[in-house]
């Protein structure tokens, strides 16, 4: 098994990040608070309560050089945490929201941040040192609905999204005075602020999780169709790969080298996706699963897992097949896994622990170390 902790720490959990040094670790326990624990001797410890969103914390993301933590709410606002003599001190961002806010992300340079939201709109956030508040600019008339999630990539200009109106977009959000140009003339880098650099139509459904891969060369999504999308080349002429599957869908997806990428969601359990020599994407496993991949003559016990996590069927056949498909592929979450974050150096180009947070209240520390054999060459 890759899991090597697994912790229950509410009844839900929406979103977490960790502490630079990995020691603490920032989530939503489905409420407006955040909580903030500390593991010592195989115990963990709740050393603060962040209180001052009035909705449910929808986003949070933890900085690792600048030790600061932003947070977004369906309230439509945003706070920047500082850590000032042992408490967390927020500072409000003018986010000029008029629906929620659902998720954000630190740029890698630390100096901007972005948001996602409800409003159609993207906030790219930057700190204003002569007036002392962050303060933030807005790309507007692109999406045509809302936003769920957003992805820096590693030259701290471009910024990729996903929406439920089911396109991927990529943008440049260059700051005058914040940003320097790139030295390349004629890079994408260099576009205006809100420019739109490539939208992808590859999805017929709502599309969730977007990452780029450590170098930025390639760009990966994930669609409400059970289909994960892989683009190399982004810019005018980009190379698009669909992989589909018949699992449940994913929410959720992160690089851990170049050629291979784990997807979460709906299934409660990792799924590892890998390109060959050619470049082609194929998926390739369940992390922790007994088998390698599913065969055909279990179809029939798919769908009925399948149906029964969406519409809560009481059959209590069914609801045994269903525990027995998901305990023989690894079983450490028991429900939608809404987030997968690195624990790694940012930079890093293989991130080999990763953790995952679910709607069960759990959040799971995996370790690839022991499963590099398995996963083979590609990783």
């Amino acid at each position: 098994m890759a899991v090597v902790d697994v912790h229950r720490f509410a009844e839900s959990i929406t979103c977490h990040a960790w502490s630079p040094d990995h020691s603490m670790v920032a989530f939503c326990p489905n409420n407006n608070e955040v909580h903030i624990y500390k593991q010592s001797q195989d115990q963990w410890e709740r050393l603060h309560v962040l209180e001052k969103h009035d909705q449910i914390v929808s986003g949070i993301d933890w900085s690792s050089k600048s030790n600061k933590i932003v947070t977004v709410s369906h309230d439509r606002n945003s706070y920047v945490w500082s850590l000032e003599g042992g408490e967390w001190v927020p500072t409000l961002v003018i986010l000029r929201l008029n629906r929620a806010a659902l998720c954000v992300q630190w740029s890698p340079k630390e100096n901007k941040f972005a948001v996602g939201s409800g409003a159609k709109t993207v906030c790219i956030c930057y700190y204003e040192q002569e007036n002392n508040w962050w303060v933030s600019k807005l790309i507007r008339k692109r999406h045509e609905s809302s936003v769920t999630n957003v992805a820096w990539h590693p030259n701290n200009i471009l910024l990729a999204t996903t929406s439920t109106d089911g396109k991927c977009r990529v943008f440049s959000t260059f700051i005058k005075g914040v940003d320097t140009k790139d030295s390349k003339a004629g890079s994408p880098a260099e576009s205006k602020f809100g420019e739109q650099i490539l939208q992808l139509d590859l999805s017929y459904s709502w599309a969730f999780g977007v990452k780029w891969s450590p170098s930025g060369n390639t760009l990966a999504y994930v669609g409400h169709s059970s289909t994960i999308y892989f683009v190399d080349d982004v810019g005018p002429s980009p190379l698009a790969q669909s992989v589909a599957f018949r699992d449940l869908p994913l929410r959720d997806v992160l690089f851990i080298s170049e050629k291979m990428v784990i997807g979460v969601g709906y299934d409660s359990n990792p799924m590892v996706f890998a390109a060959d020599d050619t470049g082609i994407w194929s998926f390739i496993r369940y992390i922790g699963e007994k088998k390698a991949a599913s065969s055909g003559s279990s179809y029939s016990s798919q769908f009925s897992e399948a149906f029964t996590k969406f519409y809560g069927q009481s059959k209590a056949t069914t609801a045994n097949e269903a525990s027995e498909s998901s305990k023989s592929r690894g079983g450490v979450h028991d429900n939608c896994i809404n987030s997968v974050v690195p624990l790694s150096k940012a930079g890093s180009p293989k991130v080999m622990r990763f953790s995952t947070s679910g709607l069960d209240g759990k959040i799971a520390i995996w370790d690839l170390e022991n499963m590099q054999e398995e996963l083979g060459h590609q990783f």
